[in-house]
């Protein structure tokens, strides 16, 4: 038994390979020019939404301020896969330790999972701001904004910790070669040296559902919204539609990926990669487009704030 018990010991997998997004050596040239802009204009972007929020005092609302959230997460959501991402396209063994590769899958479910509870409650928000106008600085005053808040980013870490503790008590002894350009759970457990299948049904019964489920309670709200929207005059009526339209775009690309990838058995499919990529590079940078462009209030502040620089410049 105490021989056994040191063989596993020394045959703990210490360092996983990741196969990234190809081995032609043109293409990740390619990818690393792509996303390395991505990357840049996806800081630039959310933090410039943090900036212009913090500093117009117009936009003081419960909406902007969970937006800025949006912006906060979208940046630690891409910086945990991005800048790996980069680096590895110039490495030829792409390898991350057993615990760097912990924690990238710890802070990706966090950010993701706290993002996924966040734009559920911004739903509700702009529920309550256009089926309830009169009721909503009461429903949404500012303390009920932090308790919601606080409560989507407990609840994304007790769902990262309940996932990562999972992976981290599984023996990895053998393969250690993972088919993706950043450690993630349904990839992960693939190369654990026991039966994963009641993990797997856990992970199912964990994120899939919880995609599934805000997913369901998402489109319901923006559904009784639009249906709501029909009474109104036809200028409010048509911001309402297009913040709701900015929204909807924001969840679809979002929890898309979450229920494609979290919603079924640890398979890998061909998609796979692809839908990773909008999910960790694309969608972080689509948000402040989204929602900079779709917005009147936030292009008018932008347009304050670039007005008032030019003038100190001169």
């Amino acid at each position: 038994m105490e021989e056994a018990f040191l063989l596993n010991q020394t045959s703990l997998v210490t360092y996983f390979r990741l196969r990234g997004l190809s081995v032609n050596q043109k293409v990740q040239m390619a990818m690393f020019s792509i996303f390395l802009v991505f990357y840049v204009l996806t800081l630039l972007g959310n933090i410039l939404i943090v900036i212009t929020i913090i500093y117009d005092r117009r936009l003081h609302t419960p909406m902007y301020f969970f937006l800025s959230n949006l912006s906060f997460i979208d940046v630690c959501h891409s910086t945990v896969t991005v800048p790996r991402m980069l680096r590895d396209t110039w490495s030829e063994e792409k390898l991350i330790s057993f615990d760097a590769c912990v924690t990238q899958m710890f802070f990706l479910h966090l950010f993701a999972c706290t993002e996924i509870f966040l734009l559920t409650v911004m739903a509700y928000d702009r529920y309550v701001a256009i089926c309830k106008p009169l009721q909503y600085m009461t429903v949404m005053n500012w303390k009920v904004c932090v308790l919601l808040a606080v409560a989507l980013w407990a609840g994304g870490t007790i769902h990262s910790i309940s996932l990562t503790s999972l992976t981290i008590k599984l023996p990895y002894c053998g393969p250690d070669e993972i088919d993706n350009f950043f450690c993630d759970v349904p990839q992960v457990i693939k190369l654990a040296c026991t039966d994963t299948h009641i993990i797997e049904i856990l992970i199912v019964s964990n994120s899939g559902l919880i995609s599934v489920v805000c997913f369901v309670v998402l489109v319901v709200s923006y559904a009784v919204i639009l249906v709501s929207l029909r009474q109104q005059i036809s200028e409010g009526r048509r911001k309402a539609l297009s913040t709701c339209a900015a929204h909807l775009t924001v969840v679809t690309l979002f929890l898309g990926h979450c229920i494609f990838i979290y919603s079924r058995p640890s398979t890998s499919l061909p998609e796979d990669k692809v839908v990773s990529v909008f999910f960790t590079a694309v969608t972080p940078l689509l948000n402040p487009i989204i929602y900079t462009l779709r917005n009147e209030d936030m292009k008018n502040a932008l347009n304050k704030i670039m007005g008032r620089k030019e003038k100190k410049e001169k």
